[in-house]
């Protein structure tokens, strides 16, 4: 449940009905871990929102108004939270327009939440995960492969499925048969001194926790490659990590019938990044 909720700046809980938003999924969305007064990688959550709104013909965002009132949500979280929490920022197109057509001068809708962060991410980071192979497959649509646009259906129906006991998340291909992601997470799989994560070029979510690891391993010296993966391709790896703004990094400790043990480096990760709950 949120804890608090500001629409355009104004603390209240509703939109209009004719919100582009609510009408087709027009706009974009981020949820943000805060810790303390901090919004963790801030810089790089506004810079994937202004990629996502030139792709989607958004209006320029204000990035020193959003800032702020990003701040100021925070700071009205640390006293409503015990711990880190969740931000969510959603912004739509607003009103208007005929029909899917939209309207030549756009007024942003902006909606900003305080959520608490799942309790049970904090026993995922220690024990890791099991994912199941999902039957629902993603669409390969390069205009919005890799942006957080609104229309989630995919996902809503990945969620509708009953995961077998002993099973946490989705491991999800696309279309084509690729791995892309897990339902809310983005994916390492490693071998030696090997990092490949999946194309994102056709359909997924390019998560700011993704770009974070990336940007690690590069650092770190470790060869990463980002490239279409097989299912059949799992076999070969030693390791798997699965990522996101919330739980950070969590160890992937089986994907159906195969198994993997912890990475070493999740320990590491945990620390350098700051994401251990």
């Amino acid at each position: 449940m949120s804890k608090a909720i500001w629409v355009n700046g104004q603390q209240e809980d509703s939109v209009s009905a004719f919100d582009r938003g609510l009408a087709y999924g027009d706009g974009l969305f981020a949820t943000m871990r805060c810790s303390g007064n901090e919004v963790r990688f801030l810089d790089s959550q506004l810079l994937r929102l202004v990629q996502g709104a030139a792709r989607l013909g958004l209006p320029t965002l204000d990035d020193d108004g959003l800032r702020q009132r990003l701040a100021e949500a925070c700071a009205q979280g640390v006293s409503a939270f015990s711990q880190d929490f969740c931000l969510k920022l959603l912004i739509s197109r607003g009103c208007g327009g005929r029909g899917y057509l939209p309207p030549a001068a756009p007024t942003l809708t902006e909606v900003i939440s305080l959520h608490e962060i799942p309790s049970h991410y904090s026993d995922w980071q220690t024990q890791g995960i099991r994912l199941q192979m999902s039957q629902v497959s993603l669409a390969r649509q390069p205009l919005l492969a890799g942006i957080k646009h609104l229309n989630r259906l995919e996902q809503v129906l990945i969620r509708r499925q009953t995961l077998s006991e002993g099973y946490d998340d989705w491991l999800v291909c696309d279309t084509a048969g690729n791995i892309i992601e897990a339902s809310m997470a983005n994916l390492f799989f490693i071998q030696g001194r090997t990092i490949v994560t999946p194309s994102l070029q056709q359909a997924g979510v390019a998560g700011v926790m993704r770009e974070q690891l990336m940007l690690w391993f590069v650092e770190a010296g470790f060869n990463l490659e980002v490239r279409s993966v097989l299912p059949r391709e799992l076999a070969h790896f030693d390791h798997v990590l699965a990522s996101n703004s919330l739980f950070g990094v969590v160890a992937v400790t089986g994907i159906a019938e195969h198994n993997f043990s912890h990475s070493p480096l999740l320990t590491q990760l945990l620390h350098d990044l700051k994401l251990t709950l």
